[in-house]
C-alpha cells in the first residue's frame, strides 16, 4: 500500500489520563483497553512517518496555542477527545477553537457535534425527514416524572448526552411506571444529565459506519451479537456488554457483518445512516446506530460523530471488512480533515 503524500506533522489531542504509552510490552489486555484507540492511532500514524505529538486536553485550550505557536508547528490536529471540562457537550467547542484557529483537524465539525449529541434533538430532525424513530419523551433534571400517555412500555431510559453506553444496564429496561422514576432519578443522580426515555425496539443491534464531507462512503452494515447472556437477560448494549472484555469474552458477544439481510434492506439502511449524516451535518466519521425489528423496519437509535476507532472496534473493522487496512483508514481521515480546510480558505 502506498504511503501519504508526505509526512505531516500531527497533534494528537486526547485525554490526558489516556496518553499511551510507547509499547504495549508488559501491559496486560485489560490495561491496553483502557487507552487502546490512542495508542492505535498514535502508533499507526508514527509507523506511517509523521512527526506525531500527542497532548492531554482536560479543561484548557491554552496548551493548544502554545502547542502551535512554537516551533513545531501541525499541519494538522487528530481530534480524540470525547469531552472538555469533563462534559461531553463542550467538545464541540474545542474544535470550534480549532476552527477560529484555522488549523485542519480530523472528525465532525462543531454542528454536526451539537446536533448529534442531543439525543432528542437528533431524533426529532429525523423524524421531521421521515426516519423511522422510536417513540420518546425526555425527563429534565429537577422535574416531576410522569409518563405521557402516548408512550407505551416497555421503554429504555438513557442519559440525554451521554454516550458510550454509559449508564446502560439491565435495569434501565423499565416496564411500569414505578421503575420508570426510578431510573430516571438514577441517570439524574448517577449520571448528572437529564433521562430520555424511548419505546424499546426488540430487534437486532445494527451499526453503520459512514466516512467522508462532501461525498459519504457508508460501510457494510455491522452487528452486535448478544451471544448467550445471563437467563433473564435483556439483548441491549449495556456498559458491560460494550466495554467489559472479560465480560464478552464469557457470555461470547461480539460484533461483525450483519448476516441474512436481504440486499434491499441493506441498501435500505445504508441509504438511511446517508441521509441522517446529511440531516445532522456530520462529516469526517461516524457511525449511526439501529435497532432492527421483527418486521424489518430499522429505528434509528442516535448518532456517533467520531466513534471509536481502535483497531478492533466496530467502524475499523467494518471498513477493514469493506476493503480499507487501518492506516490507510487513518490515512484518510487526515486528508479528509485538510480538504476541509482548504475549500474554506479557497486554497
Amino acid at each position: 500500500m502506498k504511503k501519504s503524500r508526505r509526512p505531516l506533522k500531527v497533534l494528537v489531542l486526547l485525554h490526558p489520563e489516556l496518553m499511551p504509552p510507547d509499547s504495549i510490552k508488559g501491559y496486560s489486555e485489560k490495561e491496553i483497553h483502557v487507552w487502546k484507540t490512542e495508542y492505535d492511532v498514535v502508533s499507526t500514524l508514527r509507523s506511517r512517518g509523521h512527526d506525531v505529538r500527542a497532548l492531554g486536553l482536560k479543561d484548557e485550550l491554552k496548551p493548544i496555542r502554545e502547542a502551535i505557536e512554537g516551533d513545531w508547528k501541525p499541519d494538522i490536529v487528530f481530534n480524540l477527545l470525547e469531552e472538555f471540562h469533563g462534559d461531553v457537550m463542550y467538545d464541540q467547542n474545542v474544535v470550534s477553537y480549532l476552527e477560529l484557529l484555522r488549523l485542519p483537524y480530523t472528525g465532525c465539525n462543531p454542528r454536526g457535534l451539537m446536533l448529534a449529541r442531543g439525543k432528542a434533538l437528533s431524533k426529532k430532525l429525523a423524524a421531521y425527514h421521515r426516519i423511522p424513530v422510536p417513540d420518546f419523551t425526555v425527563f429534565s433534571i429537577g422535574r416531576r416524572v410522569r409518563r405521557p400517555p402516548r408512550l407505551a412500555f416497555p421503554l429504555i431510559v438513557k442519559s440525554l448526552s451521554q454516550d458510550a453506553s454509559l449508564g446502560i444496564a439491565q435495569a434501565s429496561l423499565v416496564d411500569n411506571d414505578e421503575k420508570l422514576a426510578e431510573r430516571v432519578i438514577f441517570i439524574h443522580e448517577k449520571i448528572g444529565t437529564d433521562a430520555i426515555a424511548e419505546q424499546f425496539i426488540d430487534g437486532r443491534e445494527i451499526y453503520v459506519g459512514v466516512l467522508g464531507s462532501e461525498r459519504l462512503r457508508v460501510l457494510p452494515v455491522w452487528e452486535l451479537e448478544f451471544g448467550d447472556l445471563p437467563a433473564g437477560s435483556s439483548r441491549i448494549a449495556t456498559t458491560r456488554v460494550k466495554h467489559d472484555p472479560d465480560y464478552q469474552e464469557r457470555h461470547r458477544i461480539t460484533q461483525g457483518p450483519a448476516e441474512g439481510l436481504t440486499p434491499e434492506l441493506t441498501t435500505r439502511i445504508q441509504r438511511l445512516a446517508k441521509r441522517i449524516c446529511r440531516t445532522l451535518e456530520l462529516d469526517g466519521y461516524a457511525r449511526i446506530d439501529f435497532r432492527l425489528s421483527a418486521d424489518n423496519v430499522p429505528y434509528f437509535i442516535e448518532a456517533n460523530p467520531n466513534p471509536e476507532i481502535a483497531r478492533i472496534e466496530e467502524f475499523a473493522q467494518a471498513a477493514l471488512h469493506d476493503g480499507i487496512r487501518y492506516p490507510a483508514l487513518l490515512e484518510r481521515m487526515l486528508w479528509l480533515g485538510i480538504r476541509r480546510a482548504r475549500a474554506k480558505t479557497g486554497e
